[in-house]
């Protein structure tokens, strides 16, 4: 999850029939008519409020998406994972981070909106979702009928400083226009770092910070001026075991996990040498592991992982 811009006005509801764009009523099962339903779902910890909203008529202002995720006085999630249609894909996903603002992409989201979709609209091993980032497609690892592991194509990094965004007039780029593996200050202080964009920024370092030093920098580096729009930022490291990353994620703070934080780490280990393009790299973040492929091309991206229902439940005071 992560903040980003957001989209005015709502669309009509899909009539039409054909592959794409298919209308669905909300799921009532025998919940009151005036309740409106939800599930919660998490993948490695990084935990969603879902809610079905074929007719994209749920509030998604602020104090609503603040109350339903406070984990004391609301539900409790990182963010909302809004399901609606799609003309041009089998759904849609909107999602709204814990602080009220939008995101453009989520990684452990999508993979957790494709298990519901699965296990409640349509019987299908691979579908497409539409986002601000594009359209991914996701294939289904289905055993005993249960959906609970996702792989997802992510699309290509986008690596170019105006495609994250990232100001980089004054900073030092490669031939490309690509920023990897250089200096910017944070409080006077040279960290070096790799940005890219899996639809939404990140910028990843491998210094070899102290953990209290990360907690400093984290939310610092999130509002850094070179990126208009803020950015994630992951604090990475090998150890015997592997590579391994702290997330601190736009608009949410500290999680457990965050799936395009996880590609973005991976694509900035591969880009400078730290990690071979072509195979299945394994990532630990905080709440568990996930696998993400890179192609030599760079034309894709490929994230493998869980995704687990936890519980559903009714919204009463709507």
């Amino acid at each position: 999850m992560q903040g980003g811009s957001g989209r005015g006005g709502a669309r009509k509801p899909h009539q039409g029939g054909g592959e794409f764009g298919r209308h669905f009523e909300t799921s009532k099962d025998s919940f009151e008519v005036d309740a409106v339903k939800f599930w919660k779902y998490q993948g490695l910890g990084n935990d969603f409020i879902l809610l079905e909203d074929w007719d994209d008529s749920s509030p998604k202002d602020e104090k609503f998406v603040t109350r339903l995720c406070d984990r004391h006085f609301g539900i409790g999630a990182d963010g909302i994972l809004y399901l609606q249609q799609s003309d041009k894909a089998d759904c849609r996903m909107q999602i709204m981070n814990s602080d009220g603002s939008e995101a453009e992409m989520c990684g452990n989201g999508i993979r957790c909106l494709a298990k519901h979709y699965f296990d409640y609209k349509e019987k299908k091993e691979r579908i497409t979702v539409e986002t601000l980032a594009g359209i991914m497609t996701l294939d289904l690892k289905i055993e005993s009928g249960e959906a609970n592991e996702v792989t997802v194509n992510m699309g290509p990094p986008r690596l170019k400083c105006k495609e994250i965004p990232m100001d980089c007039r004054d900073l030092p780029t490669d031939e490309k226009g690509r920023f990897i593996e250089s200096n910017i200050l944070v409080d006077g202080r040279a960290i070096k770092g790799t940005a890219v964009s899996m639809g939404n920024p990140h910028f990843i370092t491998f210094e070899p910070f102290k953990d209290e030093e990360i907690d400093k920098l984290g939310p610092r580096m999130e509002r850094h001026g070179l990126f208009p729009r803020r950015t994630n930022v992951e604090f990475a490291s090998f150890d015997d075991d592997g590579l391994k990353a702290r997330v601190f994620e736009r608009g949410v703070g500290w999680t457990l996990a965050c799936g395009t934080g996880a590609c973005a780490t991976v694509v900035a280990a591969v880009l400078t040498g730290r990690l071979p393009y072509d195979i299945e790299n394994r990532i630990r973040l905080t709440g568990g592991e996930l696998w993400v492929r890179l192609p030599k091309d760079l034309s894709a991206a490929y994230m493998r992982g869980p995704a687990y229902r936890v519980f559903k439940g009714e919204i009463e005071d709507w």
